[in-house]
């Protein structure tokens, strides 16, 4: 079976947004059977091919069905319907599970992958992928990186094909388990320590503590006001609280003087 190149696909997808939109504007209440019918008569295969695509794109598979089909109101019979609001699954877990790994394996994929193409592989190289990854000292955020994907794809492909292995009672592959190390703490106590009692000493703020130890400011004010690491020692900073204005006061206690006196008894 030959597939449409990348650059195909792209002008496919992109000619096909506009009558996405219109399908969705359709089934959302502005058309019936006969517009959808209508849409999508004068399209090829591969026309229709593609807008399955850029459809199943527009959608998210993390969102609760209560809010992809809660504007639902009549059931396939017509009948009224109250819309299930509060169904809180997700709709990739109606998705089938997919086959975990199969037998061919691509290296040239593998590594287009690694180096950052944007190339497809499948489950099976992508724990190839891990495997070189690891021995090249390559973090799921480098990787992200490298292929300019949004910060946590590589990372929630992992989750969900470890999750696929623990549902088919399988056993998980080195590549995957490696993952599964505890995240190490920002700061050990001692740190957290020194740092609190650097800030009570005086002459120091958050900004200059975040570039002595390379953290953020916020990760540094987190751990000043005992946000985050409450109980690991070291004087905590107070919570400032904001004094309100004399004339805010004054005014709240019914004694205000001045313009705002001024002006509330001359109405």
């Amino acid at each position: 079976m030959s597939y449409p190149t990348a650059v195909r696909r792209g002008d496919l997808a992109e000619a096909m947004l506009p009558v996405a939109a219109h399908m969705a504007a359709l089934v959302h209440g502005d058309g019936g059977p006969e517009d959808v019918q209508e849409t999508l008569e004068p399209l090829t295969q591969e026309q229709r091919n593609a807008l399955i695509v850029v459809l199943a794109g527009l959608v998210d598979p993390d969102q609760p069905m209560g809010k992809l089909l809660g504007w639902l109101d009549r059931n396939e019979h017509g009948a009224l319907t109250v819309p299930n609001w509060g169904d809180k699954t997700p709709l990739r877990d109606l998705a089938p599970e997919p086959e975990v790994g199969d037998d061919y394996i691509d290296p040239i994929a593998v590594d287009q992958y690694i180096l950052g193409a944007h190339v497809d592989v499948t489950d099976s190289e992508f724990l190839l992928v891990l495997e070189r990854a690891e021995v090249l000292g390559l973090s799921m955020g480098e990787l992200d990186r490298r292929r300019g994907v949004s910060k946590g794809m590589n990372g929630d492909r992992v989750n969900r094909m470890r999750k696929a292995y623990e549902r088919a009672g399988r056993v998980m592959p080195p590549a995957l388990a490696a993952k599964q190390k505890p995240k190490q703490p920002e700061f050990t106590d001692a740190e957290v320590v020194e740092i609190r009692e650097k800030y009570a000493a005086g002459g120091i703020t958050d900004l200059e503590l975040s570039m002595q130890y390379g953290r953020t400011r916020k990760s540094i004010s987190c751990l000043l006001s005992g946000t985050s690491y409450r109980n690991a020692g070291g004087p905590i900073r107070p919570m400032k609280v904001p004094h309100p204005k004399e004339e805010s006061r004054t005014g709240f206690n019914g004694h205000t003087t001045g313009p705002v006196a001024d002006v509330a008894q001359a109405s």
